[in-house]
Formats: C-alpha cells, sequence, structure tokens
C-alpha cells in the first residue's frame, strides 16, 4: 500500500478547518457526544484493526484512537489528508489517500481481520455496503452513520415496503442493528434529513449452502419488479411449470426472508444454472 509520504497541499479556510465539498458528499459532524458514541458501536470481538472510511476533520478518529487498535483511515479529500497529518501525527503511514470503492484492502490488510466504521457519505454509502458483502471473509464488524432511510432499509425485516435488496443480502451474512438516530443540527453543513447509525455483525457461518452469485442474481432480480410475484418477478429464469407452482412463488419479494430466498436459491439452482 501506498505509505502516504508527500505532504497534501492544503486550501483550508482561514480558521484551520476543512471546506466540506458538496461533489464528495460530505457533511462534517461536529457533535463530540454523538462521534464518541459512534466509536463505541464497535466491539473488538475477533480483530483488532479498523479502518475508518472518509475521516474528514478526525472528530470520530480522535475516539478510536482512545483504543487499544490499529486505527487507518481512507480518505480521497486531498485537504482533509493534511490536515490529519498535520492534526493526528500518530496515525502515521496509515492515512490512505484513496477512493474506497477503488481500493485494495490487501494493501494494507493483507488477508487479515479489520472493521470498518465511518460518517458514510450519503452518495456512496451503498456501494459501501456492497463492497463490505465482497470482503465479508475479512470483516467481521461494520458500524457508522447512514442517511437515516438507508440504515433502516439495511436493518428492515420482510413484510415492510422500506425492505428491499440491501435489506436481504446484508442480513444472509450478518446480524443488522439500527442504533440510534441523529438530527442534522450536528452536521456542517447540516443536511436535509435525518441519519442513522447501524452495526452489522457477521454471523458465526457466514458460508451459504447455496451458490452465492446465483442467490444474489435471485435477490436482486426478484425486486426489480417488487410488487409483482415472484413467478412473475423470476420470469426470465425459464423455470419449468412444476417448480413455478412451488406456494412461495405466489408471494411478492418483499414478504420474503434471507432465508426463504436461500431456500428458493436451492429449489432453482440446478435449472437456473443450466440455463445461464
Amino acid at each position: 500500500m501506498g505509505k502516504y509520504k508527500k505532504r497534501a497541499r492544503s486550501s483550508q479556510s482561514e480558521d484551520g478547518e476543512v471546506r466540506a465539498k458538496k461533489h464528495l458528499g460530505q457533511h462534517f459532524l461536529t457533535d463530540e457526544n454523538v462521534a464518541e458514541q459512534i466509536a463505541e458501536t464497535l466491539t473488538y470481538k475477533g480483530y483488532n484493526k479498523v479502518l475508518e472510511i472518509g475521516p474528514g476533520m478526525g472528530v470520530l478518529t480522535k475516539y478510536l484512537l482512545k483504543q487499544d487498535a490499529e486505527v487507518h483511515v481512507i480518505e480521497i479529500d486531498t485537504e482533509s489528508v493534511a490536515y490529519l497529518q498535520e492534526h493526528y501525527p500518530q496515525l502515521e503511514d496509515r492515512i490512505h489517500q484513496f477512493d474506497f470503492l477503488k481500493y485494495d484492502v490487501a494493501t494494507a490488510f493483507r488477508d487479515e481481520a479489520f472493521a470498518i466504521i465511518g460518517n458514510f457519505p450519503y452518495n456512496i454509502s451503498t456501494q459501501i455496503v456492497f463492497k463490505v458483502l465482497e470482503l465479508k471473509h475479512q470483516i467481521p464488524e461494520f458500524s457508522g452513520m447512514f442517511q437515516k432511510e438507508v440504515a433502516k432499509r439495511i436493518c428492515e425485516k420482510e413484510g415492510n415496503k422500506t425492505y428491499g435488496i440491501l435489506s436481504v443480502l446484508v442480513q444472509a451474512f450478518y446480524e443488522a442493528e439500527y442504533l440510534f438516530t441523529v438530527p442534522p443540527s450536528v452536521f456542517n453543513p447540516p443536511p436535509k434529513v435525518e441519519s442513522g447509525v447501524l452495526r452489522l455483525t457477521r454471523k458465526e457461518d457466514f458460508s451459504l449452502p447455496c451458490n452465492e452469485k446465483l442467490f444474489f442474481r435471485v435477490v436482486k432480480t426478484a425486486f426489480q419488479q417488487r410488487r409483482k410475484t415472484m413467478r412473475n418477478s423470476l420470469k426470465t429464469f425459464n423455470l419449468p411449470d412444476n417448480l413455478r407452482e412451488d406456494p412461495i412463488f405466489d408471494k411478492r419479494p418483499e414478504q420474503l426472508g434471507y432465508q426463504d430466498f436461500i431456500d428458493l436459491t436451492l429449489k432453482i439452482e440446478s435449472y437456473a444454472v443450466s440455463n445461464q
């Protein structure tokens, strides 16, 4: 991993603080109590390394550094990197100036376990979760702040209209807990909506009994037409009539829990794989 040795040029405001940039979806948390609460959501069970995404000026970082853990931060904003280098010298070469979505975590963590935490930019928060799912073998715990609606959706159970693709995929591998709500007033600039903090704890057995790629495909295809029955929404799988008569196909995707989707994938696996 590239050790970030070169000092980034700073275009900070006159008071030395970093300006929030709209194109990066930045809303800096200003409430120390909330920052400490978020930092305390990690349990440090089964790992001693943490990666904070989008630390900004380090309001959350300072509380992570109080823990007996190896803290890394990843930040795409040059101005924020310069601020962190100046104010948190204890991070040393663990400030990584990269886009997390394009970053190869093996550079910093090899194949070791680590947790992820952050006040995530709204505009890439769901993409961050999808990347975490790709890296689930290395990430036993994940916590942080999202737009409240997104955090609620991830933790939602079946039978609710906010339940969707992310709910199913995340809950197949992690226990999802919605922890608390954060008002717009504790950010600079304040967002237009409330935020929510969640924690994901990887299940002890996070392997699926079915084909994982097919499971993802079934879930995503089903929710593309969420108001239709599974019989209609999975038409593109060209399943035989005798299988489509199963009662599970009478239901809509939002009525099925993650275990139902696993069971369904097992039922159609032999047909779907042969028709790909």
